[in-house]
């Protein structure tokens, strides 16, 4: 019969809807890719379409805002958020607003306008990475920023109007809801056991190993208890760390590692899906570092929400998370490319130019 489950954390309830139980070949998804190439900004040779790059992994003696790049960071042309403006904020009767300062960055992720991280090899994610921790901690250094998401959007369905592979970074003035509540509810269990529930999750998934995905030596991938959406997945450091920024350099490649892993995985395993991956971490001036442990949830968009779900918070997920689990664990990947795709190195001035751009 259905399942109910409540997430420890958001303490959400769940519905595993065990009657309705899918497989990943059930799930049709429409195609990921526009035809776009044509008039894609972010193509190699087509530099002059975009912002004046931030920062770059570029071959050795290749000029800035040219070709001779690997991965390449840009501010996005059409930004959510402008690095202009004051965070004061002003009361209009009951409701309160503040200029839409921020930083809107976009991450170009290879020269390649059919690929994505899930190809990639190795090496190369491990660049993309080093580029998410560049900004991520660039952007640490304005006081008027509380926190930086780093997010990626793979198809149509999950909302990328640009088919070349490419994540976004938004620094925002204030913590987001969602992160605001996720850390009131680690502190509060943090207050309640003397321990970070993600570490205790952690060690009891690694225990029962039913929902354990993937791991190496520094991180778990697994399938969330009360997995809101079908083959839904968790990346977490095995060491207990809140924030993403610290992500120190003898753990970039196990981090590539296994992003690069899950979503290659999940691209076999379902045809390329759509999907959405979010870095979740510790707002810049928290002080909760001992409760908190930065993750990235990756969430395939495989399912519609729709009334019932927007009506009462509760989600309804066809595919039970073990199932989901054993699928992507019993997985036989192609191959995984290794080896440096570049002798590139980072180029270009942060900060300064970012702010002028």
């Amino acid at each position: 019969m259905p399942e109910l489950r409540k997430d420890p954390i958001s303490r959400r309830w769940v519905i595993i809807a065990t009657e309705r139980a899918a497989r990943p070949t059930d799930f049709k998804h429409e195609g990921i890719e526009v035809n776009d190439l044509d008039r894609c900004p972010f193509c190699e040779g087509r530099e002059d379409r975009t912002p004046p790059e931030i920062y770059a992994v570029r071959a050795a003696g290749t000029a800035p805002n040219g070709k001779g790049w690997t991965v390449r960071v840009v501010s996005n042309k059409f930004p959510a958020l402008r690095i202009e403006g004051s965070t004061q904020r002003t009361k209009v009767g009951l409701f309160t607003r503040m200029d839409g300062v921020g930083a809107h960055e976009v991450i170009v992720e290879a020269t390649d306008h059919h690929t994505h991280l899930g190809l990639l090899p190795v090496e190369h994610v491990v660049q993309i990475i080093r580029a998410y921790l560049q900004r991520y901690r660039d952007l640490r250094g304005d006081a008027r920023f509380e926190y930086a998401l780093l997010f990626r959007n793979h198809g149509r369905t999950a909302g990328a109007s640009l088919s070349h592979p490419h994540s976004q970074l938004i620094a925002l003035p204030v913590v987001p809801k969602r992160v605001a509540e996720e850390l009131d509810a680690a502190e509060r269990h943090f207050g309640q056991h003397g321990v970070c529930i993600y570490c205790a999750i952690l060690e009891q998934e690694q225990q029962g190993r039913d929902r354990l995905i993937f791991e190496n030596e520094a991180f778990v991938a697994l399938a969330p208890y009360a997995s809101r959406f079908p083959f839904e997945t968790l990346i977490l450091p095995k060491r207990h760390e809140a924030d993403f920024g610290a992500l120190p350099p003898d753990q970039e490649r196990l981090l590539a590692q296994a992003l690069r892993e899950m979503l290659h995985r999940l691209h076999i395993c379902l045809d390329n899906p759509p999907y959405n991956f979010i870095i979740h971490t510790l707002p810049y001036r928290s002080e909760a570092k001992h409760a908190h442990h930065w993750h990235v949830e990756i969430m395939p968009r495989l399912t519609q929400v729709a009334g019932f779900e927007w009506g009462s918070g509760f989600y309804i997920n066809p595919v039970v998370p073990e199932e989901a689990a054993r699928y992507l664990r019993e997985a036989i990947p192609a191959p995984m490319p290794v080896g440096p795709v570049s002798a590139g190195r980072p180029h270009g001035e942060v900060g300064d130019r970012m702010r002028d751009s």
